[in-house]
C-alpha cells in the first residue's frame, strides 16, 4: 500500500526533532567499579580496531612490562598480565600525593604558600635563610631553587645550577629533595601520616583491591637529608582506579573526593614545555603541573589535548587522555634486569591511541 503524500513532509522534520531533542540530552553518567570491573564485550563496543589492540598485545610482548590495563568509558578495555601484582610505583607516587595535596587543601589544613621558615623545615647541610622562604607550592612544582642532596637517587640534581643561584618559584629543576620535603610539609600541616591518609582517602573510598598499609614504610639516607622518600605500592587494577578518579576530576560516583578545582590547576601546566630543565627535557612533549607530567604546546592536540601521565622508573605509568576517556596504567614489576624506558612506553601509547583512531574510524 502506498503511503499518503501528506505524511512524507514529516518524517524530515521528525528527525530533526530527534536530532535535537539527542543533542539536548544529558551526557551519561560516568561509569566507576565495584569490587570488580566492568569489562567491555568486544574491542569494537569499546571503540577499538582488534587488529591495533593485536599490536598492542605484541608490543607489551616484547617488552619487559608486568601488567597493562586501558580503561575507556569506565570499563576495562584491554588487559596483559597479572593485574593484581603489587609493586613499588616508583616517582608515580609524587602524582598520587599530589592528589592527597587537594584534599587537605580545601579543608583548610595546608596552606600552599607556607614557607619552610613557617614550617620550621630545614635539612642536614642546612638551608640558607632565602631557601627557607621557598613554600609549598614551589615544593610540589618542584620549583623551590634548593639543590640539597635528597635522600633517594633518580633526579636532575647532577644538571642543578649552582646552589642559591635560582630564587625559589623561579626555576624548574626535578628534584627528590623538593618532592620529598613536600611529603614532610604534608605530615607537618595536616598533622596525619602520609600513608594513613594514602588508606583512608583513597584506598578505601575508591575500593582498591589490593592495598596492603603494612607494606607503606618510609626510606632513604638520613644522613644525607632528613626527608625520607615515601615509596607507594599498589597494583594495575589499583593504579587504574587512580587514573579514573582523576579522568573525572575528583569524583568516584555520586561523591567529589577531590575538588575538580584543584584537579585542573594539579594537571594543568605549571611549567611549559619550553621552560623546562634541563633543556634536554625542552625537546619532549611533557611540561609540569603538580607532581603530574602535562603534555603541553604543540603536543597537546587532538587525542593529547588534557593529557597527563604519572611517571614512574623502571615502567610505571598512570596516563589519563580526556579527550580518547581513557586511562592507562601500566607496570613493570623491577628485578631480573626488567625495566620499560620512558620511549618505549611512548611509542607503546602511541599504538594504543592509533587502535582506537582506527576504531572509531571504523564504519
Amino acid at each position: 500500500m502506498r503511503s499518503s503524500s501528506r505524511s512524507r513532509p514529516l518524517r524530515p522534520l521528525l528527525g530533526a526533532i530527534l536530532l535535537v531533542v539527542a543533542c539536548d540530552a544529558p551526557p551519561p553518567e560516568p561509569i566507576f567499579p565495584d569490587a570488580e570491573w566492568e569489562r567491555w564485550e568486544s574491542p569494537e563496543s569499546a571503540g577499538f580496531d582488534p587488529r591495533g589492540l593485536d599490536a598492542v598485545q605484541e608490543q607489551l610482548e616484547s617488552m619487559s612490562s608486568s601488567a597493562m590495563m586501558i580503561v575507556t568509558g569506565g570499563k576495562v578495555a584491554f588487559e596483559y598480565g597479572d593485574l593484581t601484582e603489587v609493586s613499588y610505583l616508583a616517582s608515580v607516587r609524587k602524582s598520587i600525593l599530589a592528589i592527597l595535596y587537594g584534599i587537605e587543601v580545601e579543608r583548610g589544613t595546608i596552606d600552599l604558600d607556607r614557607t619552610l621558615a613557617e614550617m620550621e623545615i630545614d635539612d642536614v647541610q642546612g638551608l640558607t635563610p632565602e631557601e627557607r622562604q621557598a613554600t609549598t607550592r614551589h615544593l610540589i612544582a618542584s620549583r623551590s631553587g634548593i639543590y640539597h642532596p635528597a635522600s633517594n637517587p633518580g633526579d636532575n640534581l647532577a644538571d642543578a645550577p649552582e646552589r642559591g643561584s635560582q630564587p625559589p618559584g623561579s626555576y624548574y629543576l626535578y628534584s627528590n629533595w623538593d618532592f620529598n620535603a613536600a611529603g614532610t610539609a604534608f605530615e607537618v600541616q595536616s598533622g596525619r601520616n602520609l600513608f594513613d591518609a594514602l588508606h583512608e582517602e583513597l584506598a578505601l573510598p575508591l575500593g582498591m583491591r589490593d592495598f596492603d598499609r603494612e607494606r607503606h614504610v618510609k626510606g632513604g639516607n638520613m644522613e644525607q637529608s632528613v626527608h625520607p622518600s615515601y615509596h607507594m605500592h599498589l597494583s594495575t587494577r589499583d593504579m587504574a582506579r587512580i587514573g579514573l578518579l582523576a579522568l573525572h576530576e575528583g569524583r568516584w560516583g555520586d561523591r567529589q573526593f577531590v575538588p575538580a578545582e584543584w584537579m585542573r590547576e594539579m594537571t594543568g601546566v605549571i611549567t611549559p614545555v619550553g621552560d623546562m630543565n634541563p633543556a634536554a627535557r625542552r625537546d619532549g612533549p611533557h611540561g609540569y603541573g603538580y607532581m603530574w607530567w602535562v603534555w603541553d604546546g604543540e603536543h597537546a592536540t587532538g587525542p593529547w589535548e588534557g593529557a597527563y601521565t604519572g611517571v614512574g622508573a623502571v615502567g610505571q605509568y598512570i596516563t589519563v587522555l580526556p579527550a580518547l576517556d581513557m586511562v592507562v596504567a601500566h607496570k613493570t614489576v623491577p628485578g631480573q634486569g626488567r625495566s620499560v624506558a620512558h620511549p618505549e612506553f611512548w611509542e607503546l601509547l602511541d599504538l594504543v591511541v592509533a587502535a582506537h583512531d582506527a576504531g572509531t574510524a571504523a564504519p
